[in-house]
């Protein structure tokens, strides 16, 4: 079974729970998720399977967009809801202005000090493992980029966002580092991932609705369109002569790609069978075999 699905996942479970999940579901080993999302975080978990795999690479520094909820009050030793409080609560009364102007300053490139809770290696080792053993190590700030970061409303403690950020920013460390320049200290409250590359909500699905679809022998229904997937290749439909080329790993001439450096070959409308890098002219060679494609 090869595809691509994007699964809106429930809050509680991590990204490797629904990628384990899917697998059972589709009785398919071959399956891998784009982008992890905190067990805390909910909405779009990318899956590729079988040969799909191998598009992975492509999304390495994917964009993504997240609204979110942020608590004024406390921190906590993960800089979410699910960790201890490691700051004394205080009552807090903010304004949308005040929050607005703090959230200002993290727009555009800044440097991020990742969460210690977090996926990020110290010689080899994820943090969070250390963390949980309160074994002493030093996370060194990243540069990150925040496109967009807007404040839509302030209610009590909690303030409501909306954010698109470049890969490896940690929308964790933005809610602790503005309480801490509140002066009042801050967690990360909720977080919904709306959108990773040019897959939205609108192209989720919940496991349920994938369970249901498996037991009808229509599973594939749920999965994104082939032509959907990276858009900005164009797409080609090839040849027979095309195919034999691409299967044998040699170049193909497409006269009708003048600019493009990269491209998306199928066989017939649904079959992704390459995608094919310019080399030279119009000369391009497939760098990807996704399928062996029939002829």
């Amino acid at each position: 079974m090869h595809g691509v699905l994007i699964i809106d996942k429930p809050a509680g479970l991590t990204s490797h729970d629904v990628v384990n999940r899917v697998r059972r579901i589709l009785h398919e080993r071959s399956v891998g998720h784009l982008g992890t999302l905190d067990p805390l975080a909910t909405g779009v978990l990318p899956l590729v399977m079988g040969n799909m795999t191998r598009l992975a690479q492509f999304y390495t520094s994917s964009e993504k967009t997240y609204e979110g909820v942020i608590r004024f009050g406390f921190a906590t030793d993960t800089y979410d809801a699910e960790g201890q409080p490691c700051t004394p609560p205080q009552a807090v009364q903010l304004s949308l202005e005040q929050v607005r102007q703090v959230a200002a300053r993290f727009r555009g490139f800044i440097e991020q000090l990742p969460p210690p809770f977090s996926a990020k290696k110290i010689q080899g080792v994820p943090a969070y493992k250390l963390a949980r053993k309160k074994t002493e190590f030093t996370l060194k700030p990243v540069q990150v980029e925040i496109k967009e970061f807007e404040i839509s409303g302030v209610e009590n403690d909690r303030a409501s966002f909306r954010a698109r950020v470049a890969s490896g920013t940690y929308m964790r460390s933005v809610a602790h580092d503005m309480g801490r320049q509140l002066g009042c200290g801050a967690h990360l409250e909720s977080l919904r991932r709306t959108g990773l590359a040019e897959f939205t909500l609108a192209d989720a699905r919940a496991l349920d609705e994938l369970e249901n679809a498996a037991a009808k022998g229509s599973a594939e229904d749920l999965f994104v369109h082939p032509r959907k997937v990276l858009p900005e290749f164009p797409c080609i439909t090839a040849t027979e002569e095309m195919i034999m080329r691409i299967r044998s790993g040699r170049t193909v001439n497409l006269p009708e790609l003048t600019r493009a450096r990269r491209v998306k070959v199928f066989q017939g409308q649904r079959e992704l069978i390459a995608i094919a890098t310019r080399v030279a002219g119009t000369l391009f060679h497939p760098k990807i075999v996704v399928a062996g494609a029939s002829s």
